[in-house]
């Protein structure tokens, strides 16, 4: 592994990949980019919430300030993690707008644009006709992705 790609959130599962990816990275002097998504939903709720705090500011803060606010917070969410683990790796972190249907793709077309050659994936616990069914995020990166998954099922 050179480069490793994730999907990053701040829940338990998530952070034990995290842990898991920056060990791996560690290991082979990698660096990882870490991704962090935001649905359409979120996205608008943030930044109607922005923009009233601009307006009682007297300040005027674009969608960018959004971005750039959940980038710091996933920045910091990486740190604390590797500090609690004890790794140390080089991580760039990434904050897309795209819902739960679009994130592999986002994530197999990221990947791509960054040379990663390694992806790290939570899964979710599903039965395997719900998987079918409905499928999730962490299978079609594993089906679409041209490099190695590693996957933790949640």
């Amino acid at each position: 592994m050179e480069r490793g790609i994730l999907p990053v959130e701040d829940s338990e599962p998530h952070r034990r990949l995290l842990v898991e990816a920056a060990e791996q990275a560690a290991a082979r002097d990698a660096t990882l980019v870490a991704v962090r998504f935001l649905d359409a939903d979120e996205y608008g709720d943030r930044l109607d919430t922005l923009e009233s705090v601009g307006r009682v500011e007297n300040v005027e803060y674009d969608s960018d300030a959004v971005l750039d606010g959940v980038a710091t917070d996933t920045k910091a969410l990486v740190r604390e993690v590797y500090d609690d683990a004890g790794v140390d790796v080089e991580t760039e972190v990434l904050v897309a707008v795209a819902d739960e249907d679009d994130r592999a793709t986002k994530v197999v077309e990221t990947a791509a644009d960054r040379g990663c050659d390694h992806a790290f994936v939570v899964g979710a616990g599903r039965s395997p006709t719900g998987k079918a069914l409905f499928g999730d995020t962490a299978q079609r990166v594993i089906l679409e992705f041209d490099g190695f998954v590693t996957s933790l099922v949640d």
